[in-house]
């Protein structure tokens, strides 16, 4: 890997530790825990929109022990030791083997959300999620900038990793 993209990358996964960092500490810090059992929208945070063609979207403080939608959650300490594994094992592949542009920066953001929610273990025992999304009366799992920058990391690797396999099956 050259220099000047190292940078970039390095830039990138700053970049999405920032904002997630930024706005964990706006939401653990000023929004109270949401309230489950409250039956109103926004259920304790900040109403964004309600109901724009039956979607809404509000930041709410959720606290998650455990890995996507709260699974493992007795497990966290497990959990902690899984995800420093896969940021050393995406770290070194990113850096040890040759990777097209697109897929390292796809692999950056995937190290730059693990990375954010392991701080938050250090930071506050539990990982902050806050953004909350209902599409049509359901609640879809409540989530933050590191989870987004891993599941988008996730999805371009997999769209990629599709057109390439069309494309060979195509010049074949």
């Amino acid at each position: 890997m050259n220099l000047k993209r190292a940078g970039l990358l390095f830039f990138l996964i700053a970049l999405v530790l920032t904002v997630d960092f930024i706005t964990k500490d706006y939401v653990h810090n000023t929004i109270p825990l949401m309230h489950w059992s409250s039956a109103f929208y926004p259920y304790g945070g900040i109403a964004v929109f309600e109901d724009w063609h039956g979607i809404g979207f509000s930041i709410n403080h959720v606290i998650n022990k455990g890995a996507a939608w709260g699974m493992f959650a007795s497990f966290q300490q497990v959990l902690l030791y899984l995800r420093i594994a896969v940021i050393g094992g995406l770290l070194t592949y990113l850096i040890f083997f040759p990777l097209s542009t697109a897929r390292q920066i796809f692999f950056s953001l995937i190290v730059a959300g693990a990375i954010g929610n392991v701080l938050d273990y250090f930071i506050y025992g539990h990982v902050v999620d806050m953004f909350h999304f209902t599409f049509w009366g359901y609640t879809y799992p409540i989530f933050n900038v590191a989870d987004s920058a891993i599941s988008t990391g996730i999805v371009l690797v997999l769209i990629q990793g599709f057109v390439q396999k069309f494309k060979k099956v195509e010049t074949v």
